[in-house]
């Protein structure tokens, strides 16, 4: 049992040797506020680059990446290492692009097909619009 106890303080020893050690190089935590401004621009970061992945999928996206000579991993890949004010941009440049003007004209053309059957009383989706019989 003496035997024991002799070793014993040399153990303790060690071990609150590397007790102090560790405390001295352990890295402290901080915490500091996040405002919801961030988070939300964190989040649409993130959505932004989703929605620019999934437009890859599209075959006519595709059709024009091998006409250009580049391949689908490449582009992933540059769409992920984007800084979000690059991402930002760019989402603006394709939403001002003539492709999207299209979509503002395919629901005009809708607004303009329900009031014209609306006129001719075969449907009637806007009260607003009075049939003409």
């Amino acid at each position: 049992m003496s035997g024991i106890r002799k070793h014993l303080r040399y153990v303790c020893f060690f071990m609150a040797m590397m007790m102090a050690l560790g405390s001295v190089w352990s890295a402290t935590a901080t915490a500091g506020m996040v405002g919801t401004g961030e988070m939300i621009g964190q989040q649409q970061v993130q959505l932004d680059r989703q929605e620019l992945i999934s437009m890859l999928d599209r075959q006519d996206v595709q059709a024009k990446l091998a006409d250009l000579g580049v391949s689908q991993d490449q582009v992933k890949e540059r769409i992920q290492n984007l800084t979000p004010a690059e991402l930002a941009d760019f989402e603006r440049q394709l939403a001002e692009a003539p492709a999207g003007q299209d979509v503002v004209g395919i629901i005009v053309l809708f607004l303009l097909v329900f009031i014209i059957t609306d006129m001719l009383c075969a449907t009637n989706v806007f009260p607003f619009v009075n049939c003409i019989r």
